[in-house]
């Protein structure tokens, strides 16, 4: 079969992702922060982009822009700022002072007494500062001392001896944010080079530091070195906690695993007492530290800042887009200007023609975004009217393609609508994907939303006996009785998501 070059033309229609398409897919789905990073960006990079004072706002003509840039300025390009700089030479100019005279007439040594440290004693004032007193309090950065730090700190306090310090501070970058070790004896051995007698030293060291049970690797090896601490600190003549202590260090070291089954009437054989007669040795337990680290955790408080605000007024509830901190671009007069006149380079005036269609485009997309992301939550609220109104039981299942199908886009474009945005509501402060959920069978017709379900599953467990707890069994039946279509893999799953334990973990005797 011979080869030969054939040319063929072939009329097809293919969807193309353009550079500008691609921008307004991800402006779409970015957060408000993200969004404020990304203008930013925009706007350094753009000569012909600016930002919009909120004072100074005029139009610009679509004549401005000129036709060669194939997009009209006047529908996409909000106002313009006037350039000062083009305001006509004919109008005559204000008489200017003479300096010397206006310098003449300033009080120097009242003006600059405020500034003089020994000048008003009584007031707060702009001198130097004396080096010895420091800065003051409101500028001075405070950081809170962290776990590491406050281990690192101790060891270096003891004394230890110098060929353990190495092997200490290996150990010490190995705690994770709870104080458990997280590394073996063999590697430990292996990073330091270190004689396994020297590791277990430097364990010890690590060990006998505050908090108590810090440099552990189990709960249960946390909770033994908790108590023997407690007896070493406790008085010789209180004979009875002492003895309560010793019980309670016998439980861990010898019947974890029964502990934690719960097996009372084998630990209380063992121990040699009646069940009852347990629960003070339980409470010894419960009261020890399960993170020794937990007081260095410091974390942060999150804010969030909606993307849209939802309010009822007279009755109806009114969407308002959140566009505070945003930049609003504009176009740059002068390139504008420039662009419009004759005479520029070939080369300028393709740069400048590449930057305006990128501006425009850019303007176009953002205002497209806030469209989309108001149409979205319209639909929304349209939907779960009666959660707004009457709480959570009211709030009804929903799917991305009806909120697809009720404002005509397609469900890729509502995902991306809904990532990452929040909206503010009369009810609390939610995730927009928050209202998006799946649905139960309801033997009432319709379906219930699983969220409301889980509430249901939720105060259900909060209300049950804790000596008798409700098993997934019990809790299916129950909203069956109520019509509510479970099954009881299904309550199992739905608790679990709930961070709820099983019946068995959740039974109390004492």
């Amino acid at each position: 079969m011979a080869l030969e070059q054939k040319l063929n033309l072939k009329l097809s229609q293919r969807l193309v992702m353009t550079p500008s398409l691609q921008q307004a897919i991800k402006l779409l789905q970015l957060s408000r922060l993200e969004l404020g990073d990304t203008l930013a960006e925009e706007i350094l990079e753009n000569p012909l982009l600016d930002v919009d004072a909120p004072s100074d706002e005029a139009e610009v003509s679509e004549k401005e822009v000129g036709p060669e840039t194939g997009e009209s300025l006047g529908e996409l390009a909000p106002a313009v700022e006037a350039d000062p700089g083009m305001v006509s030479g004919d109008i005559e100019e204000a008489p200017k002072d003479d300096p010397t005279e206006a310098y003449a007439e300033i009080d120097v040594e009242a003006f600059f007494s405020d500034y003089l440290a020994d000048s008003r004693p009584e007031g707060p004032s702009m001198a130097m500062r004396d080096p010895e007193i420091g800065s003051s309090l409101e500028n001075t950065l405070s950081e809170s001392q962290g776990l590491f730090e406050h281990l690192e700190w101790q060891i270096h306090l003891m004394d230890c001896p110098v060929d353990l310090l190495f092997v200490c501070d290996f150990i010490l970058g190995n705690l994770d944010e709870d104080g458990f070790l997280r590394a073996s004896d063999e590697e430990i051995i292996l990073a330091t080079g270190a004689e396994p007698g020297k590791v277990a030293e430097a364990l010890e060291v690590i060990q006998s530091l505050d908090p108590s049970g810090v440099g552990t690797r189990s709960l249960q090896e946390c909770f033994l070195i908790q108590l023997v601490r407690l007896q070493t600190e406790m008085e010789e003549d209180d004979l009875e906690s002492r003895d309560l202590l010793a019980r309670a260090q016998f439980l861990i070291e010898t019947y974890w695993d029964d502990f934690l089954h719960q097996r009372w009437p084998k630990v209380a054989t063992a121990l040699e007492c009646e069940v009852v007669e347990i629960r003070p040795i339980l409470e010894v337990i419960h009261r020890l530290e399960t993170r020794p680290g937990r007081g260095f955790q410091h974390t942060r408080n999150t804010f969030i800042e909606p993307d849209v605000t939802l309010k009822k007024i007279n009755g109806d509830y009114v969407i308002t887009l959140n566009d505070d901190g945003l930049p609003k671009l504009k176009l740059n007069h002068s390139y504008s200007r420039m662009l419009a006149g004759s005479g520029l380079d070939p080369k300028v005036n393709t740069y400048l023609k590449d930057k305006m269609r990128s501006a425009l485009w850019l303007m176009k997309s953002i205002d497209q975004r806030q469209r989309t992301i108001f149409k979205v939550a319209e639909s929304i609220v349209s939907f779960q009217e009666a959660f707004l109104d009457d709480g959570i039981e009211h709030l009804k299942p929903m799917v991305l393609r009806q909120v697809a199908e009720d404002i005509g886009m397609h469900e890729s474009t509502i995902s991306r609508v809904v990532s990452n945005k929040y909206m503010d509501t009369p009810r609390g402060l939610f995730p927009m994907k928050f209202f998006f959920h799946s649905g139960v069978d309801s033997a009432k017709g319709g379906a219930v939303s699983s969220l409301v379900v889980k509430e249901k599953i939720k105060r259900m467990i909060e209300n049950e006996e804790e000596n008798k707890p409700l098993s997934d069994s019990k809790i299916m039946k129950t909203l069956q009785r109520e019509g509510v279509r479970l099954a009881r893999r299904t309550v199992a799953k739905y608790r679990e998501e709930l961070g709820i334990p099983s019946s068995d973990k959740r039974k109390t005797l004492f």
